[in-house]
């Protein structure tokens, strides 16, 4: 079913799996980030920028990463701890493991496992484990980046189908030492029937919101593709989300990051927390899926 080796990915030594119809790449000397997710032999849909940003030490380098939520916080200094040092990296059973570096304050060490479940879908297993003697609280948070190109919209499943189903929505005016701040009215983002809808045009925001799916998708209609992934709501921890929300939608002039976060949790010396996605990749998609059709992607 699925193809694992070695490789260089811009100049970093990874870890590659490709199926009959995608390939991915992880890298291993710094991360843990999904560097390439696309067709076996097309574009990249993820937005792979290294040295383009930084914060301090810290590079975020675009493609996927694995951030850390605090109780009762969506983003804290522990959420951009640096995590750019080199990984350890096995293969296993129709995949890979990436272990990051032990943070050295928190003892918390992050990774991920990546395991293909069919020709179009892959399992990535996001996992925090405590290595101090001592307590810790928080969460996963896994950030998918992609471009945001002309053609390509960005849609969220909402609704439970019950007789008392809603959604909560956190919209921002400013956030992290004064971003946005231009309003927390933005056309880029709307609400559908039973949907939430991101059409980018390039000004910086950000939106969360509690969406029981846990469904986010990318369409892109100039090349026909759909990638989809889903992280299941825990609908009983609902008040152990940050802010409220398992998903979330960042865009700027240079990327759109898909999120998705998990509850918040205590963790003994020795436990680990996990959350875990399931990436879907489908062409030939001339049109955008409904939210059922989205679903019915992961039933």
């Amino acid at each position: 079913m699925a193809e694992i080796s070695r490789v260089q990915f811009a100049g970093c030594a990874g870890a590659e799996l490709r199926t009959r119809a995608l390939r991915l790449v992880a890298v291993v000397s710094c991360g843990p980030r999904i560097a390439f997710f696309g067709t076996r032999d097309g574009e990249n849909l993820l937005a792979w920028t290294p040295r383009k940003h930084r914060r301090g030490r810290w590079d975020p380098m675009g493609g996927h990463r694995l951030w850390i939520t605090r109780p009762g916080a969506d983003e804290c200094e522990e959420t951009y701890r640096p995590d750019n040092d080199a990984c350890e990296f096995a293969i296993a059973r129709r995949g890979f493991i990436i272990k990051g570096a032990v943070d050295r304050e928190t003892k918390i060490r992050r990774g991920f496992a990546v395991r293909a479940l069919a020709a179009d879908r892959v399992a990535v297993e996001h996992f925090a484990l405590n290595t101090s003697d001592m307590l810790w609280s928080g969460g996963l948070w896994a950030v998918t980046c992609s471009a945001p190109r002309a053609g390509r919209a960005y849609s969220i499943p909402l609704g439970d189908g019950s007789a008392w189903d809603y959604t909560t929505l956190v919209a921002f005016q400013t956030w992290a030492g004064g971003r946005g701040g231009r309003g927390f009215e933005d056309p880029q983002f709307s609400f559908r029937r039973d949907r939430y809808v991101l059409e980018p045009s390039g000004r910086e925001n950000k939106r969360l919101l509690k969406a029981d799916p846990g469904i986010l998708a990318l369409h892109d209609v100039r090349s026909r593709l759909l990638f989809a992934k889903h992280a299941p709501y825990e609908r009983a921890a609902a008040a152990a989300y940050p802010l409220g929300a398992n998903v979330a939608l960042y865009t700027s002039a240079s990327v759109v990051e898909m999120e998705t976060m998990g509850p918040g949790v205590t963790l003994k010396p020795g436990e680990s927390v996990r959350h875990t996605e399931v990436w879907v990749l489908r062409t030939g998609q001339a049109r955008p899926l409904s939210s059922a059709g989205l679903r019915r992607l992961f039933a």
